[in-house]
Formats: C-alpha cells, structure tokens, sequence
C-alpha cells in the first residue's frame, strides 16, 4: 500500500468525481500500477491509527516527535496471525516489524531452539540496525496480534538520519543479545519445569495478559525439548493451580507462584527487557541497588 498523491484522470462532473467529493470513496485501486490511491481523509485517519497504535510500542514511543514525524509515512498497521513466519536465517529482510500486542520468536533454526523474544518493547529486524541487510534468526510469530511494519529501505534511511531511533535500536540490540545469552546458558542448565514457567511469564509480558494461547508443539520447538516432555513439566504447574492449559489456550492464575517457580533468568531478562506492572518480579528489581 503506497500513501501518494497519483494523479487521477476521472471525468469531470462525472459520478466517480461527485462520489470523491461527497465523501464516499476512500481509496482508488491504480490497476496498471498496483497501488492502492488513499483519498486526504482516508490518508488522515490512517495516519492517525498508526499514531495511537504507536504509542503501544515502547520504542517508537521513545522517540523525539520530529524522527517519529520522518517515519511515519512508512509505516503500517499490520495483523500478525500465529505461525507466521516473518524473516529466514540467510535470507534479505524485507520488513522491519515494532509489536504492538503480538509476540515473535527468534528461532536458532527453522526447528528451534528459541534464542530470542520480541514484545511490544522492541523491533524485529536488528541486524538492519548493524549494517546486516540478511537475518540471523528465523522470526515466527508466537502470539497473534498487531504490529506496525516498515519496509526495509525506509527503515535503513530513517535510521541514518535519526540518532534518536539510532540510540534506542542499538539499547533493544544490547538487550536481544543479552537475552540470547542468558536463554542459551538456562537451556544448558535448569530443569524443563522451571524454563516452562520462565517461558510462560516471558510470553505474558509481552502480550500484556494472562491468557494467552500456545501449543505444546510450539513449546517443544521452542525449550529444545520433546513435546511429552512439556506435558509432564506442565503438569505440576496446573496441579499446584499456577496456570491452566485447554487445547492451547494457557491462563496464569497465581503469577507470583509461577515466578517463584521459574528460575532465575526470568529476573536476569528482566533487568534488560520490560516486566509487567505489580509483578514480584519488577518490584524486586526495583528495590535492588
């Protein structure tokens, strides 16, 4: 979808010309050149959605209004469904993606394990932010949901011209590569009960609820582990009432349990990516010196 003024050879007076200016036509489809025409006031209220959806993603709300202002013609509201896959290991990035209420995960390769966890707090697509125009990760959506989607060679000209954008990319790729590190070190070490409750805490962040839905397949996938093996680290965190599971939709009923039954690392990522408000967690790091 392109957002430009294309001149439009339409019959003056005619119905088409009365529609327009009455109000009743939003956009033209441009066949012999594959662009979607939006008409001013269809322009303006897409603007404007992709303003208010914006400010649900933590980086591009950090932004100083002017960079914001030099992004936004090329950004797009997008709907994220389950199992998507955005980027391949290997292949050119085409899109840059901030989450507004999705989730993606970064898988190693195309069968795991998971090294990475993008939310509302950060970007896909950071090697573009390295100079590396080809991706690392294979970036699968996780949670279904919203996101707003840059292509590429806008995303690569902002960044050049923003030190704002520039600032807060290179903090989110300190904190991916933080995040890789302490994931590869917790899959090597903790128990697959204590990594499923770090999991599942992770996932809730980032998608702003308690409820939410993933497979065990996917949890499996993911943890490096086989799926019976996700069925019986589930089980004791649905005995002790921590969570409940039906045919993939999880709900986190006692999230302080589930803290205290995660290891360690869901504190460690904490310090660099953002915790849900009230949780134990975030007030623990709070208090810390």
């Amino acid at each position: 979808m392109k957002l430009q003024n294309l001149p439009l050879r339409l019959a003056k007076d005619g119905p088409e010309q009365q529609a327009i200016e009455a109000g009743e036509i939003d956009a033209i489809i441009d066949h012999a050149s594959s662009n979607v025409i939006l008409l001013p006031a269809a322009r303006r209220a897409l603007h404007g959605a992709i303003r208010k959806t914006s400010n649900a993603n933590s980086l591009l709300a950090a932004l100083p209004p002017a960079e914001f202002q030099r992004l936004l013609a090329g950004l797009e509201p997008v709907t994220l469904k389950f199992g998507e896959v955005l980027q391949e290991p290997g292949l050119p990035i085409r899109h840059v993606y901030f989450p507004v209420d999705c989730a993606i995960s970064l898988l190693a390769t195309a069968e795991g394990p998971e090294v990475g966890l993008v939310g509302y707090e950060g970007m896909v697509g950071i090697p573009l932010a390295l100079g590396v125009d080809v991706s690392s990760a294979r970036a699968l959506v996780q949670a279904a949901g919203t996101a707003i989607r840059m292509k590429a060679a806008h995303f690569i000209k902002a960044f050049n011209e923003c030190p704002g954008l520039q600032r807060e990319l290179y903090r989110h790729a300190h904190a991916t590569l933080a995040l890789a590190r302490q994931t590869v070190a917790c899959n090597c070490l903790h128990a697959v009960e204590a990594r499923l409750a770090r999991r599942l805490l992770m996932t809730s962040d980032r998608v702003r609820s308690e409820e939410f839905f993933l497979t065990q397949v996917f949890l499996a996938r993911v943890l490096g582990v086989r799926r019976a093996t996700v069925n019986e680290a589930a089980g004791p965190l649905q005995r002790r009432n921590l969570i409940t599971y039906t045919r993939g939709r999880i709900r986190i009923v006692d999230r302080t349990g589930l803290e205290a039954a995660a290891c360690r690392c869901y504190t460690q990522i904490a310090v660099s990516a953002p915790l849900r408000r009230g949780s134990s967690a975030a007030r623990g790091l709070a208090s810390s010196p």
